[in-house]
């Protein structure tokens, strides 16, 4: 990536930077009132921010293309999803700190509800607290033996989510999902999507159907659902890249994983949301770039929860006083997908953007919402170019050519 724009213009400077994602932060109207979740809830902080600030709509992948959590993520910090794509169970293996090694192969498992003809019931199986996961995960560990010439690990996330790593020669990632991400259906069969990846199939099927065995007594998380399989390669760090000490602050496993991967500062999780401007806040002054992740936008877009939604979005303006006052010279504000509680999952709708810094040129906007960031002077963009206007503004990009 050395000799592409912007990496081969960056220069240091004495700025901070603080990007926070609202993790599914777009939405849809609600037919009643014609509002999305953003543009219903009462967010006087960001609303204010946004007057003076940039503003626009990001495409996370492409036109049309519903993003996984990952590629969405890898789009923020301009990695090009496409290039860089690295499936979900990597991303939660690094975050939960399990030390992977070169060609490993990881994917993320839900514990699952099926009913007696083995269709899906519940895809979350209640979604269990973190006690519960941990014995099933324990379950799991004791009960499910290693296939021959391969070392199996289980590893737990959290509430109904847990980590398979797979250790051997010869293993491929190329795999499809067992999630069919919908219920009223069976899980679907592990099958491979490339030419090397047959005997690898054959090896991950067994161990799911060795597990679905193990848990069949339980009355909730008696199967597992299989999500994200990739293998495990090192990426090119955002202080390579782009010359900047960076720290990340994230409560779920799968946001640190990312960071992890991109070479990040990973500090221990938040217990809760206040307490993660507590973590921003302490030590600020020793790096140059703060990734600040807040999950439940997202968690309630999917549950179909448009209050509950609109009340995280509440919440977490609440909070931006407490940002603005640590006078960072750029302020982003922006999610890594759509997740419209309509819809119930990701979508591939634009994500509203906020960039402020006293660089920006403001479109007079009046709220933070999805119609008032189409009226932005950022317009509708690739999201792998937000990186490159946040160096802009933080004055860390030299001028191209003489």
């Amino acid at each position: 990536m050395s000799d592409r724009l912007p990496d081969a213009i960056v220069q240091t400077a004495q700025t901070r930077i603080v990007f926070v994602v609202m993790d599914g932060l777009g939405g849809l109207p609600d037919p009643a009132t014609g509002r999305t979740e953003l543009e219903t809830a009462r967010t006087p902080n960001l609303d204010r921010i946004a007057r003076d600030a940039s503003a626009g709509l990001g495409m996370p992948v492409g036109r049309g293309i519903t993003p996984g959590s990952g590629p969405g993520h890898l789009a923020l910090f301009g990695y090009d999803p496409i290039e860089f794509n690295i499936g979900r169970g990597v991303l939660s293996a690094l975050g939960i700190d399990f030390p992977l090694r070169a060609g490993d192969i990881a994917a993320r498992l839900n514990f699952a509800t099926l009913d007696g003809a083995g269709n899906i019931v519940d895809r979350r199986a209640g979604r269990p607290n973190d006690e519960e996961n941990a014995r099933l995960v324990e379950k799991l560990r004791a009960g499910v033996k290693p296939p021959a010439g391969i070392e199996l690990y289980f590893e737990s996330e959290r509430e109904h989510r847990l980590v398979l790593i797979l250790r051997g020669e010869n293993l491929s990632a190329d795999l499809s999902d067992t999630d069919p991400q919908k219920t009223g259906v069976p899980p679907l069969p592990v099958t491979p999507t490339g030419e090397m990846s047959r005997g690898s199939a054959r090896i991950v099927q067994s161990v799911i159907d060795a597990c679905n065995d193990v848990l069949r007594d339980e009355s909730a998380a008696n199967g597992v659902l299989a999500r994200g399989f990739a293998a495990f390669s090192r990426y090119p760090s955002i202080s390579d890249r782009y010359l900047m000490s960076a720290r990340a602050i994230a409560r779920y496993p799968m946001y640190r994983g990312l960071a992890r991967l991109l070479g990040m500062e990973v500090l221990p999780p938040p217990a809760t949301d206040e307490q993660t401007i507590d973590v921003l806040a302490d030590g600020f002054g020793s790096a140059d770039f703060h990734f600040v992740h807040f999950k439940y936008m997202d968690s309630r877009g999917e549950d179909g929860d448009f209050g509950a939604k609109v009340e995280a979005i509440e919440k977490v303006d609440a909070l931006f006083p407490r940002i603005e006052a640590l006078k960072p010279d750029v302020l982003v504000v922006t999610g890594d997908h759509s997740t419209p509680s309509r819809m119930r999952a990701h979508s591939w709708h634009p994500v509203p953007v906020l960039l402020a810094s006293k660089w920006t040129r403001p479109a007079g906007l009046e709220a933070f919402g999805e119609r008032d960031c189409l009226r932005g002077d950022l317009g509708i963009f690739p999201m792998k170019d937000l990186m490159a206007l946040i160096l802009a503004n933080a004055r860390r990009l030299q001028k191209f050519g003489a």
